[in-house]
This record gives C-alpha cells, structure tokens and sequence, in this order.
C-alpha cells in the first residue's frame, strides 16, 4: 500500500468543519453555467427591456437615447467585475446582501438587503404589470371591447400561478422554464429589429449616435443612464444561486458578466433601429405606445409586430420567474442570518427550494399590481412607478457592493488598484446618475421619489433596530465545506438551527 492510499484508507483527523452548511436545505451543486445565466438573463428579460425600456428612456433624453444606453452598458459592466470579486471567493445565497455584509459589515449589509430586495420585489411587480399590458395589448385586437382591467387582473394571477409552480417545484425547472421562454423571446426580437433595420435603410449617423453637447443634454444622459440601468438590473441575480450551483466560484463570474454583455448588445441594436425608425418616419419615439409594433405595422410587417409582442409578454413572465428567485433567496438568507423569522428559512423537503420564502413574497408581489389595476392607475403609469422603484433599489445596492468590494479585499490582503479604482468610478457614478435622476423625475410630476423616500425612512427604522440585535459579524453566512466533504473531516459542534 502506497503512502498516498494509506492517507485515504486512515486520513488524519482534520477538525472545524460543521455537520451542515449555515444554508443547508437548498439543493447544493446541482446547477451548471446554462442554468446560471438563464437565472441572470430571465431576471434582465432583455426581449422585454429591449423594446420598453427604449421607450422610458427615450423621454427621459430624447434625442441622447442611444448615449444614455451606451453609458448604462458600461456602467453595469463596471458593477458586473465588482460583484465578480466577490462571487469568485466565496458562494452565497444572499448575494450583495451577503458581499456587502462581508465587506462593511452588518448596518451596511442590512441597508443592502432592505434595498436589494426592493429592487427585486419592484422590478417583479413591474414584470407581471408588463405580462399583463402586452397580454391585454394582444387581446385588445382581437377584441376591442373587452374590459381591459379585468383582463389584467386576470393575466397578474395567472403569471403568479405560474412562478409559484415554478419556483416551488425546483431550480432546475425555473431555470429551464425561464431560459426556454427567453431565449425564445429574444430570437424572436433580434429577427424582428434585423428585418426593419434593413427596411429603414441607410442611417443617420448624427441623429442615431448623438452625443451630448451642452450641459442639458449630459444632464439629461445621466437621467436616462439610469432609467437605461434598469434594463440591465438582476444581472448579479446567478449570486444568489451560488450555493446550488456547480463550480460556483468559476460558473457565477461568467454567468453574471456574460448577461452583461449579451444584454448590451440587444439593448443598442433595439435603440438603434428604434431611434432610426422613428426619424425616418418624422414621428416622436417617446409618444409611442409600442414602438416595436408602430415600426412594423409602418414598414408592413404587422404580422411580426404581433408576433414579438408574444415574446415580450412571455419575456415578463420570465422576468418574473428570476426577479422572485431572487428576492426568496436573499429572503432565505436574512432568515438564516437570524433577521427574518426562522420559519422564514425553512425549505421544501422534497425539492430543495425555498419554499416559505415563496409563500411570503408571491401575495405581497401579486398585491400590488392587483391594486394599482383595480385603483384605475393606467399599466404604463404603473410600470414606470415601480421599475423606477425597482431602480432605485438596485442602484442603492449597487453603490453599497461598490464601496463594500475594495473594503474586502483589503481585508483579505488581495486589493489591487484595478479592482479598487473601477468599483470606486462605479459607486461615483451610479450615485450622480441616480441623483439626476430623481431631480428629473420630480421635476417632471413623478413620485418616484416620495415612494422611495417613504421605503427609506421605513428601512432605516428596520435596519437601526435589527443593528443592536446584531454584532458587527453576525450576518452575512455564506456557504461552507462540511465534515462529510473533506478527507478526515471532523465536525465541530455548531448549534442547530431551530427552523
């Protein structure tokens, strides 16, 4: 016997490993790359972005649309390597509420956490509001007297039905479920901006790429960076799979900056072919109701436009499906950490998903637009409130992992000027685009800023009184090799989590 085989028939005894993970109960290791970007991707829909989020844009800085999509590009490729610092050293449920917590400890991971979920739980709102506006959009041609909010309701809870299905029955059929409809939807999308490109014919530079000339206009690029922004949010949502996935440390970088640049791309071509359509019509993009379907039925291809408006309201769906993913993880995680209710942390004995966290978030996700649809408040007012809810809360996250990343690393003795010097840009940036935004959007009548200023005020209440429940590292469990993986593993005594 070799000395190398009498190591592993007698290993040594090798003691500080746990019986389980901190997040024992989810599935571990049992997703690849393609489920990974599939979560990132559903969680952007970029089919669905690609023609909405043009159009928000596209009012907030018309004539600069193209720019401020470009700045957004960038600026979430910046975010994307930050977070990447971190999704390379360690897996985590919670994603940057966990990063943050890591890095800066537990107010400003709480802070993060309140705000991450925010986003998650706006934006996922926003995307059964979308479901439901294309649906009814479609349904409307068909029919054009049926009663429009009824019709949304009824689209709201039929898409929940189908996230909760999903979610509950397991990682591996939302992931799959989401990247079937999205890769679909997003087929569908490319061809159809391909085809009415060549219809538009040569384009006109100056106006397509248009770059800001005077302060206004840099201004009002900064305010659409931001709307822009959120066509590229839940991006880092394939972090909150860390603990699920295989490889994590190498799949989950790639997933999240892939979905990056993947979505860049299809977001400029929409714009661009957006933004040439409109001028070669002599018509106003920004007064649109759906540009995609305007450019079509002009161009005589009404048929396509019906068609890609089943993709984007599947593309919602999808959206749906990986915004909720995320948020219950990151719910699953403040529970473990001992912020939520134990209860909170419990999973599905079967399929190894958290399924207590499903049943917190999905009435309250649902509520909302259900409110908004029977109050009489017009979808398209609806969107816009709660995506730029959702932004805001993103973005607050955002800067929180930027700052938290250079932090870390220097903790860990790996800082090195690159990482500190883009997560810096990034957290300057986000934070005078995110300004910007705001002084716009109350400047026009918005109450995205009274809404969120309402959620603060509410999250700092929460987060001061959950800072003298908790030390300075009390939060922020992330997962961890137990004593059945390692070779002579001996567990050491841990107490047992009482969900």
């Amino acid at each position: 016997m070799t000395a190398l085989s009498r190591a592993i028939a007698r290993p040594a005894p090798v003691a500080g490993f746990g019986e389980r993970s901190p997040l024992h109960g989810l599935e571990r290791r049992r997703i690849g790359i393609l489920d990974l970007a599939a979560q990132s991707v559903s969680a952007v829909a970029p089919a669905a972005a690609a023609t909405t989020v043009v159009l928000l844009v596209a009012g907030v800085a018309p004539g600069m649309t193209v720019a401020a999509i470009a700045a957004a590009a960038v600026l979430s490729l910046g975010v994307s390597r930050t977070v990447a610092q971190f999704a390379r050293r360690f897996a985590a449920a919670g994603g940057l509420y966990t990063y943050t917590a890591r890095g800066l400890g537990t107010r400003a991971g709480l802070a993060t956490g309140a705000a991450i979920v925010t986003g998650y739980a706006a934006v996922a709102m926003f995307a059964l509001l979308g479901g439901a506006y294309y649906s009814t959009y479609l349904l409307a041609g068909l029919w054009p007297a049926l009663d429009r909010p009824i019709v949304a309701a009824g689209a709201i809870l039929a898409q929940t039905a189908i996230v909760a299905f999903v979610l509950v029955r397991g990682i591996h059929v939302s992931a799959r479920v989401a990247l079937v409809v999205e890769a679909l939807s997003v087929a569908l999308i490319v061809v159809l901006l391909a085809v009415l490109l060549v219809h538009v014919g040569p384009l006109d530079v100056g106006v397509v790429l248009a770059v800001p000339t005077t302060g206004a206009e840099a201004f009002a690029v900064a305010a659409g960076a931001v709307i822009a922004v959120t066509a590229f949010v839940g991006f880092e949502s394939a972090a909150t799979l860390g603990v699920e996935a295989v490889s994590p440390l190498r799949n989950v970088p790639r997933a999240i900056t892939g979905t990056v640049v993947i979505s860049g791309a299809l977001y400029l071509l929409a714009a661009v072919t957006q933004v040439a359509g409109f001028d070669a019509l002599g018509a106003d993009l920004a007064a649109s109701a759906s540009p995609v379907n305007d450019l079509a039925a002009a161009y005589g291809l009404g048929g396509w436009g019906v068609v890609a408006d089943v993709g984007i309201a599947a593309s919602f769906v999808a959206c749906a499906i990986g915004s909720t993913t995320a948020l219950v993880r990151v719910l699953f995680s403040l529970s473990r950490d001992g912020v939520l209710p134990a209860r909170v942390g419990r999973t599905h004995a079967r399929f190894g998903t958290p399924s207590a966290a499903v049943s917190l978030a999905l009435p309250a996700i649902a509520a909302v637009p259900l409110l908004l649809v029977g109050g009489g408040v017009d979808m398209r007012d609806a969107m816009h409130v709660t995506l730029s809810v959702g932004a805001a809360g993103y973005i607050v996250a955002y800067i929180l992992v930027c700052l938290a990343a250079p932090v870390f690393l220097h903790r860990i003795g790996e800082s090195t000027a690159g990482a500190a010097i883009v997560s810096a840009l990034a957290a300057v940036a986000l934070t005078a685009a995110l300004v910007a935004f705001f002084i716009d959007d109350t400047a026009s009548g918005g109450s995205s800023l009274a809404v969120v200023g309402v959620l603060a005020a509410v999250f700092v209440v929460v987060v001061v009184v959950l800072r003298r429940r908790h030390g300075s590292d009390s939060i922020g469990a992330y997962d961890e090799p137990v004593a059945a993986q390692v070779l002579g593993g001996v567990p050491s005594p841990r107490p047992p989590y009482d969900g």
